[in-house]
């Protein structure tokens, strides 16, 4: 990640995972990112309405100069880009990994507008939407409004390495309680 906003909010969300593989929604508390919140929003994993915003921040709906709740984020980016941000989200969202990506745009003025994407997925709990978060860090600031977005770059980020536990040490961790070994007779 070269965006401090987004080191930053990744920093804080890995934080909260501690040893999972993503935290849950109710862990991350707007209070401890609060001058991040203008560049974050939250997306709901609805590929069919385009993976629409629950929440967007100020900075984010002021960018692109209207309210964005309920409407798609994937809509937001040029056609050649589009099923590319979808494969990423859903990548995020069911195999719980985090996404870093460069996104361009021009402004209305015709100037070239570069931002770092940064998609981080929630823990999944049976009968609750899925969602994910993320953070739209511009590298230069804008007065203009932004037209559609470009992907340029992206990658994911693995989880963290497992540790390994010897075969028998995980067998006498599960066993509690009484244990009968099957001997000779």
């Amino acid at each position: 990640m070269k965006h401090p906003s987004n080191r930053e909010f990744f920093a804080y969300w890995d934080d909260k995972r501690g040893d999972g593989r993503a935290p849950d929604r109710t862990d991350i508390e707007p209070g401890a990112v609060r001058g991040l919140l203008g560049d974050t929003f939250v997306l709901s994993c609805d590929a069919g309405a385009g993976y629409p915003f629950r929440v967007a921040g100020t900075r984010v709906c002021a960018l692109l100069g209207t309210d964005l709740k309920d409407k798609s984020f994937a809509a937001l980016f040029d056609t050649a880009s589009r099923r590319d941000i979808e494969e990423i989200i859903a990548v995020v969202a069911e195999e719980t990994l985090a996404a870093v990506a460069g996104v361009t745009a021009a402004t209305h003025g015709g100037s070239p507008a570069h931002f770092e994407l940064l998609l981080l997925p929630f823990n999944t709990r049976a009968h609750e939407p899925i969602s994910l978060t993320g953070l739209l860090a511009p590298f230069e600031s804008h007065q203009d409004l932004v037209g559609e977005f470009k992907l340029t770059s992206w990658r994911y980020m693995a989880h963290r390495p497992e540790k390994i536990v010897p075969r028998t040490l995980r067998k006498i961790a599960l066993a509690r309680g009484l244990m009968v070994y099957e001997g000779l007779r």
